[in-house]
């Protein structure tokens, strides 16, 4: 698949951007390096005329942008997700490199649309945003100051995405196929296959939503390191469905 197709698929998501020059220097960030497409998730103050001028000359990018009330709506129909992360967290996705992660996503991209998705300036990604990718990242940046720009940062990683894009660090597809493999879950799929999860382990008195614990980002980070086909999602749901059947719980036909 050419590079530029490849890059194509790439979505910048943005969370909660609160300073509208960010964004700009984002689209101008992503231009440079052949990415398009640019999603925001409540941003606190877009469109902009600080935008506009921060993205010198990447002005169409912040026209095409588009703006979600929340980050699963942002990675709809995408079939893996990279979180920008300055640390490890108990349940989230282990953290990689950039070279190294952005060969992963790049190898997504040949079967379908992926996403880098970037925090807020202040406070970065929620536990909860960071648990809907099935990958983090950091960049390593000198310990004695580490403070990096969301421009910056998006710079940075746009720059490995071009750069494994262009020098075949992205595994191609046809080394990686088997007999039996199946198209990659997107993200509402693999949502669907935590709800349904969720709903049956509440109604066979599992789970119990008033104490929660650590038991759903658990699942989430099993199932996040498994890179889910959307054929196992099935196959997982119907297991679901026909243990609601068989119970007694659930919905009747």
């Amino acid at each position: 698949m050419k590079p530029e197709v490849l890059l194509s698929r790439i979505r910048v998501v943005l969370c909660r951007p609160s300073h509208p020059g960010n964004i700009g220097a984002a689209a101008r960030a992503m231009k440079t390096m052949g990415l398009s497409d640019m999603r925001l998730v409540s941003p606190k103050q877009f469109p902009d005329p600080e935008a506009d001028t921060r993205a010198t000359g990447a002005v169409d990018l912040l026209a095409s942008a588009r703006v979600s009330d929340s980050l699963a709506e942002a990675l709809h129909g995408c079939v893996f997700a990279v979180a920008l992360s300055a640390r490890q967290r108990d349940l989230g996705p282990t953290i990689g490199t950039p070279r190294d992660t952005m060969a992963r996503l790049l190898e997504r991209a040949s079967l379908g649309e992926v996403a880098l998705v970037f925090g807020n300036e202040t406070m970065g990604l929620s536990n909860e945003e960071v648990l809907q990718c099935q990958a983090a990242v950091t960049i390593p940046t000198n310990p004695d100051f580490s403070s990096l720009n969301l421009g910056a940062a998006v710079q940075v990683l746009c720059y490995e995405c071009r750069m494994a894009a262009f020098s075949g660090a992205a595994p191609l597809r046809e080394q990686l196929t088997t007999p039996f493999t199946a198209p990659p879950a997107t993200h509402d799929e693999i949502e669907g296959l935590y709800g349904h999860l969720e709903a049956v382990m509440t109604e066979t008195g599992f789970f119990n939503p008033a104490q929660p614990g650590r038991l759903l980002p658990k699942l989430r980070r099993l199932f996040g390191r498994a890179d889910l086909e959307r054929d196992e999602v099935n196959i997982l749901r119907g297991i679901l469905a026909a243990t609601q059947q068989r119970t007694g719980h659930g919905r009747k036909n």
